[in-house]
């Protein structure tokens, strides 16, 4: 995948589908951790473009470091972004460490089956079983379209939602002082 934003859309539908137990923020996060080396490989020339981290057991560590870190950094920047708007906000651990598993997991999936260079069982096997499952062109084009399927369904599930508190809320009968 050519970095990250492909990646995103398998995690708007997942956000979609998880809502408030799941941070887009985060996974997001993740992705752009995993993208680090090949950005460091093209940059300089040297190292593998998908080494390391393009393996189950270096998404595993990146997943844990983008956890730690994209917990505070969505904090921050929700805060800063909303010109304090979101102060208060607070990231679930559970939430943090899900959204980046299932960011760091996806982004080897995902680029194990268009990348001849990754072996994602490594150091166990070099093996590659996903490579070519599906052509390059279908694999963009379900990373679009479940980006845009998930962003239709979050926010008619928002709106639901919204629609549902409004009238739990207004259904209590109302009383007056006096």
């Amino acid at each position: 995948m050519p970095f990250t934003p492909f990646h995103m859309g398998p995690g708007i539908l997942v956000k979609a589908l998880l809502q408030g137990s799941f941070s887009l923020m985060v996974f997001g996060w993740a992705q752009i951790v995993m993208d680090l080396q090949p950005l460091v490989a093209i940059l300089t020339g040297e190292g593998q473009l998908h080494g390391f981290t393009h393996t189950y057991v270096g998404s595993t560590l990146i997943a844990v470091v983008s956890a730690v870190t994209g917990k505070y950094l969505s904090q921050w920047a929700l805060v800063i972004f909303t010109n304090g708007a979101q102060r208060g906000i607070n990231i679930r651990w559970r939430v943090a460490f899900l959204s980046a598993f299932i960011g760091s997991y996806s982004h080897v999936v995902l680029d194990s089956i268009m990348h001849t260079d990754i072996e994602p069982l490594s150091p166990f096997s070099q093996s590659n079983e996903l490579l070519g499952f599906i052509s390059v062109g279908a694999l963009h084009k379900f990373c679009i379209y479940s980006g845009l399927v998930g962003a239709v369904l979050y926010f008619a599930v928002s709106r639901l939602l919204a629609r549902h508190n409004n009238a739990f809320n207004t259904d209590a009968p109302k009383r007056r002082a006096g």
